[in-house]
């Protein structure tokens, strides 16, 4: 394990952290697709089966453990504790856009066709779309608090750091994914205009609002 993949980790880890400590102090979920947390929380579902057939290491299995808690605590925060604050109108991105075919490319382009193969690649690939609904729900309320736009640069920073986790590994290990390689490439692509708004506005105090992102 190298310091990108630690980083990375981190990165991910600290962009979950925000979004709950947001919601918690705040009590409110306003500005939150809840969408977007319900397709990460399905990515980590679909990825992390592999807790019950194989061990790699203490790291790796608390790391999972821990992604997997916070997706659904997240969830449960916004569909039940707080949902009267919970934005459905302008959360209005039709998922079936995604998920359709997510899942017909994960039959046609995966590794190895059996059923915890099939659904890695699925987790893959619905990742790098997962964010779609928040950055259209910003875009359809017009900005983002300055809190939310912490949680995603620190997720976009997460994924940036993996693709040179990639890099590393494939100079020293030869080693490379064509599937998660692409679709981590595909994922930051959808974070660059966010990044460039994030410093030329957040960092200096400014409010961010997105483009229509589909």
């Amino acid at each position: 394990m190298n310091i990108f993949r630690i980083l990375g980790d981190v990165s991910h880890l600290l962009a979950i952290i925000i979004l709950l400590l947001k919601i918690v102090k705040s009590k409110s979920c306003a500005g939150i697709s809840g969408k977007s947390q319900m397709l990460f929380a399905l990515v980590f579902t679909t990825r992390y089966l592999d807790l019950f057939t194989n061990f790699i290491s203490v790291y790796n299995t608390v790391m999972k453990v821990i992604f997997l808690i916070c997706a659904y605590v997240t969830v449960y925060m916004i569909y039940v504790k707080f949902r009267k604050t919970f934005d459905s109108e302008n959360d209005s991105f039709r998922l079936e856009f995604l998920l359709v075919p997510v899942t017909g490319l994960s039959f046609l382009e995966n590794h190895s066709f059996t059923p915890l193969e099939i659904l890695w690649t699925f987790s893959i690939y619905l990742e790098s779309v997962a964010i779609l609904p928040q950055l259209f729900m910003i875009s359809k309320t017009g900005e983002a608090e300055t809190i939310t736009t912490h949680y995603l640069f620190f997720l976009g920073l997460y994924r940036a750091l993996y693709i040179a986790n990639w890099v590393w590994r494939y100079h020293t290990e030869n080693f490379y994914d064509q599937i998660a390689v692409v679709s981590g490439v595909v994922q930051t692509i959808f974070y660059c205009d966010f990044f460039y708004l994030y410093v030329t506005k957040v960092l200096k105090g400014k409010k961010l609002s997105l483009p229509m992102p589909v």
